[in-house]
């Protein structure tokens, strides 16, 4: 997919995230209904019918969003964050230059594991996702090598939640990270945290990894004077 110009990419986002919003609000419905089978049957043959126009023009799997700009990490459709995503909760998230991000997010009904509890997977990708950013905003790149989360309490569906992450040292192209999960109205009581570590590509490696794209992808390759090139 061609790359917009960014005011064309501006306009473009804009609409993404509203029909983002429309069917994240559709999926909650989706999952909390109990009308009628004769109206589910409705309902289907509606959204077979929304899914194919929008599907009359798409993108392959290896291809990028035009709305979105790999050298930052943005990507619209992100299940953890993105704007246009259907299935992301969504996380909102924020760093700074010297290693830290919060992200705020409040779970609902589609990503239920037990009753009335957030998924345990969905803690980790959480959890996950703000380690990355971190190090990303340290000025690392890096996919997760390993992620250990240690659930410390049940985390309720419905609650604000807020996730933060701090990157440690780096050691060549790795870079550690640690983050904690909290319900804002009781920071004090950890829910759940997690180390991670993340290992940051050899541009020619990423050359490689990314070439289907077709696009230069910088976010997760080694990008400052810190990384080792023989490491």
């Amino acid at each position: 997919m061609a790359e917009l110009p960014t005011t064309d990419r501006e306009a473009r986002r804009e609409v993404v995230g509203e029909l983002g919003r429309a069917l994240r609000d559709l999926v909650d419905a989706a999952v909390r209904t109990e009308v009628p089978a004769e109206e589910l049957t409705a309902v289907t043959d509606a959204a077979r019918q929304l899914t194919a126009r929008l599907r009359s023009r798409s993108r392959e799997l290896h291809e990028v969003a035009s709305v979105d700009d790999p050298e930052l990490g943005e990507r619209w459709y992100s299940p953890v964050y993105g704007p246009g995503s259907p299935v992301a909760p969504p996380l909102e998230a924020t760093d700074t230059p010297d290693g830290r991000a919060t992200g705020r997010v409040t779970v609902g009904k589609a990503h239920e594991g037990p009753p009335g509890l957030v998924h345990g997977g969905v803690v980790a990708t959480l959890l996950d996702h703000v380690l990355a950013r971190a190090v990303r905003a340290a000025g690392r790149g890096g996919l997760t090598a390993t992620l250990t989360v240690r659930y410390r309490r049940p985390v309720p569906l419905g609650v604000p939640l807020r996730v933060s992450a701090e990157a440690g040292e780096a050691d060549g192209r790795r870079t550690p990270a640690t983050a904690r999960l909290v319900a804002e109205d009781d920071p004090g009581t950890v829910l759940a945290e997690a180390e991670g570590l993340f290992v940051a590509l050899r541009p020619e490696r990423a050359a490689g990894v990314f070439a289907a794209t077709g696009r230069s992808i910088g976010a997760w390759t080694a990008r400052d004077d810190r990384s080792a090139p023989g490491d």
